[in-house]
This record gives C-alpha cells, sequence and structure tokens, in this order.
C-alpha cells in the first residue's frame, strides 16, 4: 500500500473510530430537565396523544417524528464497490447516508441492516417497520433482487419506497443528459443511446431516458457478454428482456459505431478511445462506474474535442452525485405526506434540477469549490452538491408533483412560502429573514414605494449578484455608485445582462458633485475639512452615498465589502451621523435554531461609561422592537450577580441599570447578571425569583468592547448560529456596513434589515 493510500486509510478509520464511535446519535427535541418534562415526555402524559392517534392514525404525523423518519435499509449484498459484504460491513455506509439526509435536508434517519438474503423475507421485515417510519430508503441490494423488493414494498406499503441505486442514480443522470442534449443541440427523439451495465442504476436510468423522449428502439443496452438483444438467452432475465432489441451489433464496441451518447454504470476501463473516436459528432459521455470511470476525461479530450462528459467522481466536472436527488426527493415527499415516490416526482425532480443548472451560480458555491466559476454550458450541465438552492428548488417540485398526481395526504398552501421556510431547516437565520423579508415587503405595499438603496462598492461582484436578487424581489431599487464603464464590463462578466440598465451614479460627473461639496465642507470647515479636501472626499463613494442618503435622494445605504470598517464608518459618521448626537453602536444579532438574541457594543465603543452602556441599551433595545415587533428582555452582563461584587466594574453596571430603568421604565431590563444566568431562565428563576426578567434576556449589553467582540466571535466559530451585523444605531439614516468577508447571501440579508430600518 502506497504512503498516500495509506494515509487516507488511516484518516478514514480515525473519523469513524475517534470520540463517539459511527457517525450519527439520537438527540432529544423537547426538554427533559425537570419531574414535569417527565411527565410529559414519558408517562402519564405521552398517553394523550397515544388516545389521539388510535382514533386518527394520520395524528401520527402530528405527535411523533414519523413526518420526518426515513429508514436506510440494506442487506449489504452491493454495498457501493465492495459487493456482498454483508450487513453489518455495510453499517458504516448506512449510517453515512443517514449523515448526507441530515446534512442537506433536515431529515432524521434510522440505519437498518438486515440478515436476510431472499426477497420474501426482506419484504416482510420491511413492511412490518410501516408504522414506524415517514419513508423507505432501500440501499446497497444487489440485482435482481433490488426490483422485486422494492416493487412489492411499494404494492404494499403507504409510505414512500425508494431504492436509490436505481432511481437516485438515474433522476441525476437525467437531468444531467437533459441538459447535455441542450448544449450539443440534439434531439431526444433522434439520439442513439447506448448504456454499459445492465444493473439497477442502468435500467431505472434507461427508463426515466424513455420517458423524455428517447425511443426504445433506439436504445441499446449491454453487459458483460455484450449487446441484449433479441433472441439472446445467455444470462437473461425478465429486467434484460425488457429492453432486448433487434439489432446485429454484438460487443460495445460495435454498438457505439455511430452512437450520439454512451451511459456506463458498469467498470472501469470498458470503453477505449478508438471506441469514442467512432460515435457521432458531438457524443455525450457519462462514465458513472465509480472511483474509476469507463474512461477518463483526459483520454476523451485526446481523440475528441466535442463531447460534453459526466462522471461520478467530484474531481471532474459534471458529477453525478446521488447526493443531489434522494435527500430532496424524500424532503418534498415527507412534507405532504406521500404515499409513495411515483414517476411524476421522479420526472419533477429531474426537471429541477436540471432548471436550476442553468441559473446563475451563487458565491457560497464558487466559494465551496474554490472560487472556479461555473456557467450553464459543456461543463456545468448538472448543480453542486453544495448548492443550498437544490432544497428550495427540487423539494418543492416534488411536493407538487405528488399533490398533483394525488399520492399526498395534506397539501401546501403556497409553494414559494414552502421553499423560504425549506431553506430555514438548514441556514439557521433563514426563518428570522424571512420575517424581515415580509415586514419589509409589507412596509413597501403600505407606503407605496420600494426602498431606494445606495451600494457604495458598485462593481464588486457580490454587491452585483446581491442586487440581482434584490431586483427579482422587488422591493428594493438598488442604485449603484462607482465607474459606469467598469460597472458594465464588469455586469458583461458575470453575465448579468439583466442589470444593464440599473441606476448607477459616478460621484464627480454628478449634477449634485458639486453642491454636495459645498453642503459638506459648510458642515466640517470648523472640523479640519478644507474646501480642496471636501471635494476629495466627495468624489468617493461613501461620501457621496453618504449625500444622497443625507439629502433624502435616495433611502438607505450599504458600504463594503471592498474595504475595512474604518474606511467606511468614518465617511457615513461624517455626513449622516447619530441620533441626537448620541454615541454610535454596532449589534450584532446571532440567530440560533431556537432563539435569537442581540449583542451590543460589539464594534464602537471600547471602554463605556454607566451613561453609554445606558444609551446602547436603549439604542439596541429600539432596533429590537423595530426588528422584532415585540418588547425585548434586556440583561446587562458583569463577572457578578446583583451585588455579588463591590469592584467598580460591577459597580458601573449597577449604574447603567439604574440610568436604563429611569430613561425607559417601560423597559424590561436587569442586571448585573452573569451571562449564564440572564440566558437561562430556568436559572435565572431558580437563582434569582426577584429579577425583574421573567424569561431568558433577548439583547445582552456587554461591559465593554473587549468582552462583546470576543463572546460574539466564539459563538459564531463554536456554535449553530448565524451572526448578522453589525447593524449600526441609532444612525440618522438607515445605513449598514457588510464586513469584506460577507457572502452574497449575508449582503442579502444586511440589505433586507437595511431596507426595513429605513421606515422610520
Amino acid at each position: 500500500m502506497d504512503s498516500k493510500k495509506e494515509s487516507f486509510t488511516k484518516l478514514a478509520l480515525d473519523y469513524h473510530s475517534k470520540g463517539r464511535q459511527g457517525k450519527i446519535e439520537v438527540v432529544p427535541t423537547k426538554p427533559c430537565i425537570t419531574v414535569d418534562d417527565l411527565s410529559l415526555a414519558y408517562t402519564p402524559g405521552v398517553a394523550e396523544p397515544c388516545k389521539e392517534i388510535a382514533k386518527d392514525p394520520n395524528k401520527a404525523f402530528n405527535y411523533t417524528t414519523k413526518g420526518n423518519l426515513v429508514a436506510v435499509i440494506s442487506n449489504g449484498t452491493a454495498v457501493l464497490g465492495l459487493g456482498d459484504i454483508g450487513p453489518l460491513a455495510g453499517k458504516p455506509v448506512m449510517e453515512g447516508k443517514g449523515v448526507l439526509f441530515k446534512r442537506f435536508a433536515d431529515i432524521d434517519v434510522f440505519d437498518i441492516e438486515i440478515d436476510e438474503p431472499t426477497v420474501d423475507g426482506m419484504v416482510k421485515i420491511i413492511k412490518a417497520l410501516e408504522p414506524t417510519f415517514g419513508g423507505i430508503n432501500l440501499e446497497d441490494i444487489k440485482a435482481p433482487e433490488c426490483f422485486e423488493v422494492e416493487q412489492q414494498l411499494i404494492e404494499k406499503m403507504n409510505i414512500p419506497v425508494f431504492h436509490d441505486d436505481q432511481h437516485g442514480t438515474a433522476i441525476i443522470a437525467s437531468a444531467g443528459f437533459l441538459n447535455a442534449v441542450e448544449v450539443q443541440n440534439k434531439k431526444m427523439e433522434d439520439l442513439k443511446v447506448v448504456f454499459n451495465g445492465a444493473g439497477a442504476a442502468s435500467v431505472a436510468c434507461a427508463n426515466l431516458f424513455f420517458e423524455m423522449g428517447v425511443k426504445r428502439e433506439n436504445l441499446i443496452m449491454c453487459d458483460s457478454k455484450g449487446v441484449i438483444f433479441k433472441g439472446r438467452t445467455e444470462r437473461m432475465n425478465k429486467y434484460k428482456e425488457a429492453f432486448a432489441v433487434e439489432t446485429d451489433r454484438r460487443t460495445l464496441s460495435e454498438a457505439l459505431d455511430g452512437a450520439d451518447a454512451f451511459i456506463g454504470c458498469s467498470v472501469a476501463g470498458a470503453v477505449t478511445k478508438d471506441m469514442v473516436k467512432s460515435m457521432a459528432p458531438k457524443p455525450i459521455i457519462f462514465a458513472m462506474a465509480n472511483p474509476t470511470p469507463e474512461i477518463f476525461p483526459s483520454e476523451v479530450l485526446e481523440v475528441r474535442d466535442d463531447a460534453v462528459m459526466a462522471t461520478g467522481r467530484s474531481d471532474f466536472p459534471n458529477q453525478v452525485n446521488n447526493v443531489l436527488g434522494f435527500p430532496f426527493i424524500f424532503r418534498g415527499a415527507l412534507d405532504v405526506h406521500a404515499k409513495k415516490i411515483n414517476l411524476e416526482m421522479k420526472m419533477a425532480a429531474v426537471k429541477a434540477l436540471a432548471n436550476l443548472a442553468k441559473e446563475e451560480v451563487t458565491d457560497e458555491v464558487r466559494m465551496a469549490y474554490g472560487n472556479e466559476h461555473f456557467s450553464f454550458g459543456p461543463n456545468y450541465i448538472i448543480p453542486k452538491p453544495f448548492d443550498k438552492r437544490v432544497l428550495t428548488n427540487v423539494a418543492p417540485a416534488v411536493a407538487e408533483a405528488a399533490i398533483k398526481s394525488g399520492v399526498a395526504r395534506t397539501s401546501l398552501d403556497d409553494l414559494k412560502n414552502y421553499a423560504r421556510d425549506l431553506s430555514g431547516r438548514l441556514d439557521v437565520s433563514a426563518t428570522f429573514m424571512k420575517s424581515i423579508r415580509d415586514n419589509l415587503s409589507t412596509k413597501v405595499q403600505n407606503f407605496g414605494k420600494k426602498v431606494r438603496m445606495v451600494f457604495a462598492a458598485g462593481s464588486n461582484s457580490r454587491v452585483l449578484y446581491t442586487v440581482q436578487s434584490l431586483r427579482e424581489e422587488n422591493l428594493i431599487e438598488p442604485i449603484l455608485i462607482g465607474n459606469k464603464s467598469r460597472i458594465h464590463k464588469k455586469i458583461d462578466s458575470l453575465n448579468l445582462d439583466n442589470l444593464k440598465d440599473i441606476q448607477i451614479v459616478e460621484p464627480e460627473s454628478h449634477e449634485l458633485f458639486k453642491k454636495f461639496t459645498g453642503e459638506f465642507y459648510k458642515n466640517r470647515q470648523r472640523k479640519g475639512i478644507s474646501k480642496a479636501y471636501s471635494q476629495e472626499l466627495m468624489s468617493q463613494a461613501n461620501y457621496f452615498g453618504s449625500m444622497l442618503v443625507n439629502e433624502g435622494l435616495a433611502d438607505a445605504l450599504i458600504s463594503g465589502p471592498t474595504q475595512t470598517f474604518p474606511e467606511c464608518f468614518i465617511p457615513v459618521m461624517n455626513v449622516i451621523g447619530t441620533r441626537d448626537d448620541s454615541k454610535s453602536t454596532g449589534i450584532f444579532i446571532l440567530v440560533f435554531k431556537d432563539k435569537v438574541l442581540f449583542l451590543a457594543d460589539c464594534t464602537a465603543q471600547i471602554d463605556p461609561s454607566s451613561e453609554d452602556l445606558a444609551e446602547i441599551a436603549n439604542s439596541t433595545a429600539t432596533m429590537y422592537k423595530k426588528l422584532m415587533k415585540r418588547e425585548p428582555r434586556v440583561a446587562f452582563l458583569s463577572f457578578s450577580n446583583f451585588g455579588s461584587s463591590n469592584h467598580p466594574k460591577s459597580k458601573k453596571i449597577q449604574d447603567a441599570v439604574s440610568l436604563t430603568k429611569q430613561q425607559s421604565p417601560n423597559l424590561i431590563v436587569d442586571g448585573e447578571l452573569q451571562a449564564d444566568v440572564a440566558v437561562n431562565s430556568s436559572l435565572l428563576k431558580n437563582l434569582f425569583d426577584f429579577s425583574k426578567l421573567d424569561e431568558a434576556a433577548d439583547i445582552l449589553i456587554f461591559p465593554d468592547l473587549n468582552s462583546a467582540n470576543i463572546s460574539y466571535k466564539l459563538l459564531s466559530q463554536l456554535s449553530e448560529v448565524q451572526p448578522i451585523g453589525p447593524i449600526l444605531a441609532p444612525m440618522n439614516q438607515a445605513v449598514n456596513i457588510v464586513q469584506r468577508t460577507s457572502t452574497v447571501s449575508e449582503i442579502i440579508s444586511m440589505s433586507y434589515l437595511t431596507g426595513l430600518l429605513s421606515f422610520q
């Protein structure tokens, strides 16, 4: 064994064995801390949902995990590329499948390995599991038994049964094939297609190809004995017989002569360069044997420069990866309590994936793949697995198909809202941001005008992708600052032609440049600013953009993400400034799975006084009310609890609390408190039942910048949380600064927040 393979083997074994053995665990979703919790979780409280389900079995979807629980079941007879290694040896694969279900679609999984080789035995065992699960994912069962097991279970069970080795591969390959046919400018009904391999994946792929328009007489399937033709008797079964055609071709080489497409679900090296050379012009080659394809892309390129190619590997373009299918297909099926996964649902998934590959690739996807540029074409016909939009495109399409085809037990009122809700299952900030966007939408409708938002970094690619997304939502009217020619060149390079008509402002040539320069000089002439320097500053995007907002010619400003925070902060403060000359505050919103916390001050005031802290608390509370639409609970943090220390730093916090209560008597506020007590309502009630905080705090006010900045950065790295910010307060106008590391989705989030804040 070479050293590289030996090193990888050790890494793989360590990954599965270190710490808690295996890859999955069961985690309760409800608290079980107190006696009351226990009485609800088990006896006597558990009897109530039991009685409801006994009266109406569909209530199981309301009171149990059934609606989000899938069984990954295998007998280990065809594991990956390892063959018949048995159920126990196959268990790591089934656990891994569970990880992918959870990671990509938030679906819970029990992996079940059964020591049963016969069709009747497997069917009997799996059928008996129906009360537990919302769906069954069959895995790594050899052909032809897998066909019979799946078919019988579909007929006998009232929940979705899906053999991923068949249909998962087929759906992804079909989506890629649909796009490859378009790229090669061919017609589905004219294609001559050759398959190598007659197992589960090939059979399922071929059947979907027929649904897409490939003619049966134009498809030749080969196995290890060659072409499957009419009259062949050697190593045949009823599944192969369905693909037998009238032909005098007997070998794969003969079959490929003049063929438009090759689909490989077979073995490494099955295709030679001479075979590829003999294919029709603009061939489509899907060499999906794993880990070594039937032929490598580099080998194809040596003899053909007109081929579109896909493999099963991540190190080549166009990976046919089942993870693009099964999590999202089950997600859509589970969410409408589907009785089965039918052809309509599979084809809906095919079309959704194919269409997604034609959309502009997000910044997050590019970053995940080393900033590689992807656009629809020969090297990009299948979406990438880490594209979050796969969930929000495929699952709704599958759910809609289930509803329309009559296999859904329940319906969905609004597919667009469903798609937004789905993103919240994986992105903890999605639900919060949906509420912000919905509030902004309401404001825009009520006021009858969109938010005119200035983007200072007008030629930045992330800003342009952000602007494209915002324009589609039609709530924000973007205004870009920068050189018009440069911005248009960037728009062209990013293929964002729909942005050509966007408003672009060039400061020095703008009709208001002289006026803005004069006004700025007038306001700052006694603060060290000369006329010449005023003109120089006003030519900068942050200064001119701030003036547009300050003069009412725009409603909001997004600064960054190409400069440091101070480079953006100083112009904003010099032009727009804070309300009532208050000191500025930097607020971070931390969005956890089950709570939202506002932290202040994280960016601006290094060592605030008691008066400053009271001001910070009031500014943050005002911000919270605007964004969250409810009254906050505010906790002032310290290393001590309610006078347990006489240190001056504790006294500073005590004074800040008193000042805040005087200034805002209706605000629910208390302190000084240690951080664990402030965020844990049980601790708070048990230790300090006199506290004004009846629940855990929504806002945490830190004693200084040091502790605030360290805390939010630690939390953002070590916990499942999405930080949003910093949000500036209390500004005279709606303005925020996005960080240089911000992704497109983060800039979009900040734009919605800033847009909502513009409605004072």
